[in-house]
This record gives structure tokens, sequence and C-alpha cells, in this order.
């Protein structure tokens, strides 16, 4: 079915059914997106989940505008998504310690001073609970078959049946047209795909809580500092970021909840896992270390001890070198979300780019049909390697700029202190990319043209970008070395 970019929504029932079987490994947001698109797009869906249930834990994240740009062929979620995105929220920063060094501005304005379309957020700051629940909403209204309790421990195809598949570990066979790994840093895929560098400990946790925010009025200070804004529609949200050295925080007051999350030095407890809680009394042992002479703000200490109990969460930072080969040698295993590609909260990227790959690779499915399943694949990958590995550089940046503030320069330019949210992340429609662009991807593949020397398609990364291979450990290397963090050539702007 051609694409017109109409601005139309294509609802399900839009596409013929495809005859694609498709297996998807996870349930994270790169799954769920998979299941509902490929849905859409009429390919028949089966989703494994190891846990015995879809994990709608955790606190907030960043949402990218490019994410979200698919939800208007979805009425029900484009509704949910706009009642529960904060769209009257503020926004204040301080020094870890405590000084005040930008003023309480609404998000609009702080978009307004940075030359951005107030009306046009790059995105928003998200509940993960109600952002999954309004996922399982439409899953559920779908009648996806997820089999939970399917612990996936191998991957294989067999390219002359034009076959994929899974083995879990109580030795359980499942096979599709299509596998996607959509399982984690920790994929099994990684086997198979080969060449895919395994997900490394990064030295970095982040120290996680959302509770109930009745519980900060047990100490009034607290209470008071941590309060929402009296805005134009009464009490308004307000996203606090901390910046100290070699760490930063941000604190979000709702309506019904307080949340707090800290990037810290590894202490020994942490895990992969939103399940995995720790005592308040371990952060506030371990949180001053590495952060210099002055100490973290009091108030955010007593903060952290009116934290509930069995609610911190201690999760795991991993990452991963950027790797072009996210498929298997057939093209009948594809990896998507952090599976193939791990990101740094500081990037803001990692829920949209995970969105952004189900997305692409539901729509290249249907494209190419099922006689061209392999074909689809390598030119999904070839669509997303270089942006992705952009958008991972930049977290590198990012997290730079918030763990290594030049303060001297806020006062004069608040801007200096904003993470860099670039036009050619938000504004990229992977879906209406992914039917511009399908011929032509595939018509360079044909003849033989390597990625990163093909200037036939329209880039999706920083205009003027020539990829060239880096390593995490070379930036790394960069900045304990005090040397910035080179992005490259083109535009990031």
């Amino acid at each position: 079915m051609p694409f017109i970019d109409d601005g139309e929504s294509r609802p399900v029932g839009s596409y013929p059914n495809s005859g694609i079987d498709v297996l998807i490994v996870g349930t994270g947001l790169a799954g769920l997106t998979a299941a509902i698109e490929c849905v859409r797009k009429g390919h028949n869906v089966q989703v494994l989940e190891r846990n015995d249930d879809i994990n709608t834990a955790g606190d907030m994240y960043f949402m990218g505008l490019s994410a979200t740009k698919f939800f208007k062929h979805w009425p029900e979620m484009a509704k949910e998504f706009d009642e529960i995105s904060l769209h009257n929220c503020w926004i204040e920063t301080f020094k870890h310690h405590g000084d005040q060094m930008i003023t309480p501005l609404k998000v609009s304005d702080r978009l307004r001073d940075a030359g951005l379309d107030p009306d046009t957020p790059p995105g928003t700051f998200q509940m993960r609970p109600l952002v999954y629940k309004m996922y399982v909403h439409q899953v559920r209204k779908l009648g996806v078959k997820i089999q939970f309790g399917k612990r996936v421990v191998d991957y294989w195809e067999d390219e002359a049946r034009g076959k994929a598949g899974v083995v879990t570990d109580k030795d359980e066979r499942y096979e599709a047209d299509v596998v996607i790994a959509a399982d984690g840093v920790g994929s099994k895929s990684q086997k198979l795909v080969g060449g895919q560098v395994r997900a490394m400990k990064s030295g970095r946790a982040m120290w996680r809580a959302a509770f109930p925010k009745h519980h900060i009025d047990k100490n009034p200070e607290v209470k008071e500092f941590f309060k929402m804004i009296k805005g134009e529609s009464g009490e308004e949200p307000i996203v606090r970021t901390w910046l100290g050295p070699g760490t930063y925080a941000m604190t979000l007051t709702r309506p019904d909840t307080m949340i707090w999350v800290m990037n810290h030095d590894v202490t020994g407890s942490e895990k992969e896992s939103w399940n995995h809680t720790i005592d308040s009394q371990e952060v506030l042992d371990n949180m001053d270390k590495g952060v210099g002479p002055k100490p973290w703000a009091p108030v955010f200490k007593e903060l952290i001890k009116l934290t509930p109990p069995n609610t911190i969460v201690n999760f795991e930072l991993f990452w991963r070198n950027p790797q072009p080969k996210w498929a298997s040698p057939g093209a009948r295993v594809i990896n998507i979300g952090d599976a193939a590609h791990s990101f740094l909260p500081a990037s803001g990227n990692g829920a949209t780019q995970a969105i952004e790959d189900a997305v692409s690779l539901a729509s290249c499915l249907q494209i190419g049909g099922k006689q061209n399943i392999p074909q689809s694949v390598r030119a999904h990958v070839r669509m997303r390697f270089i942006r992705n590995a952009c958008a991972q550089k930049l977290g590198f940046s990012n997290a730079e700029l918030l763990q290594d503030t030049d303060w001297t320069k806020v006062k004069l330019d608040p801007r200096v202190a904003q993470p860099k949210l670039p036009s050619w992340v938000w504004g990229h429609d992977p879906e209406k990319y992914a039917y511009e662009v399908y011929d032509r991807v595939v018509e360079s593949m044909r003849r033989g043209v390597p990625f990163d020397e093909d200037d036939s398609i329209p880039p999706n990364y920083p205009p003027g970008y020539k990829y060239e291979p880096w390593s995490i450990e070379q930036i790394m290397d960069d900045m304990r070395n005090g040397k910035p963090v080179e992005l490259g050539s083109g535009n990031w702007d």
C-alpha cells in the first residue's frame, strides 16, 4: 500500500494481511511498540516475555516528539498520552549543594529562550508507569498473544526454510518468519548476530524513587521546598535539576507523586532491574563521595530520608560501542532498542530511539512484503545505525555538560546548562522516512555502496555529518583527561 504523507490516520485494518509471522521477545517500549505497529501493518504477532507480567514499575524519563508521531494512527493512545503529559510543567536549576542558578521558568519559556517553538516541544518528561499502562491497554484491546514466563536462552535461524526462532530455558521452541529481539542489553541474540560487542558495565548507576507525595508532609521544610508552582491553572508540576561535579540529579513534583533520581558511581548493590530496591541509608552514606568539598544540599538529603522503604531502585547503567551489525547473517533475527544500542540517561534518547526502531522495522517489513524479509531487515538497519550512533554520542556530550557545568556562563546564559535537544532528533518521523527512502536504500545495497559512503539517502542524523567509528573507551579517556567530547562534522544543533 503506497504511503502518502497527508497526515491522515491509518488505524488497524488499513493495511492488508502481509502473511509475515513475527515473534517478538521482550515487552519493553521497543517490544510493545513493535507488537502494536506490526499488527497495524498487517503482520501476525506473538510475544514472549521472561517475567510473569509486563513490568509497569519505574519513575520518569524523557520521551521525544519523534517517538510519538505514530500516535496519529492510535487515537485512544494519543488521547491518553495527552492526558498524562506534563503540558504546564516548570523547571528550576540548582548546584548540587543547593545554590539556585536558574529561577523557575515554564518549560515553554525555556524552549522559547532556546529558540524553539514552545507549542512544539522536542519531547516531554513522562511517568514510566503511566506510559506502560497506556501501552498495556492497547495491547490487550488488540488481543496480542503474549506468553509470560518464557525466558529465552538461545536464538536460531534456518535460511533454507526462511525461518528463525528461539529456545527457552525449558527447552521450548518457537519460530516465525522474523524474530525481533527486544529483550535488552543482555539479549542472547548477540551470539547469533555476531560482531555485536557485549554491553559493558559503565561504572555508573542511578538511584531512582517515586512515591506518593503525602510522605513529604512529615517535614515542613521539605514540603515547602519541593512544592509545586502556582500557575495559571493552579498548582503546576515542576522539574528541579541539580548539577554537580561528576553527578546530576532531578526531582519532579506532581499533584500526587514525588520523584527523584540521582546519577552516581557504582556502590556494589546496583542491578539492571526495576524490582531491586535498597535502603535510603545506603544513598545517604554514598551520595557525597566524589562531589568535592561541598556536600549535597541538606534538603535533598531530607527528601531521601522521607522516601518510603522498598522504594529506592539502584539501577545499573550499561553501555555498548556502536556496532552496525544488528541482524543475523540471514537477516531473520533483528535487534531493536537496548538490544541493539544502549543509551546513557543524559541522552534523553533511549526510549525515543527504541520506539523509532519499532516503527521503522514494522514499516520496512510491510513495504518489502513476505518475499523480501531479509532485504527489509537490512534496509531498516541501514536507515537506523548512523542516527543511533550520533544519538548515543550526543548522550555523552550531554552527560559532560550536566556533570561539568561551567557555572560562570550559566548566569549569563541559562541555555549553557541545558542538554542538547537538536531538531534532527525530535523532528524525525521514522515511519514517513522508511516509506520515502526504502527503495533508494535497497538500490544502494544492491549496488554494494557501503552504508557510510552512501550520500544518495537524505540524512536522519546531523546534516553534513560524515560517520567515523568511535568507541566509548576513547570518549571516557578524553573526559578523564579534560578533553571535551568531539561530536564530529555536521550541524549537531
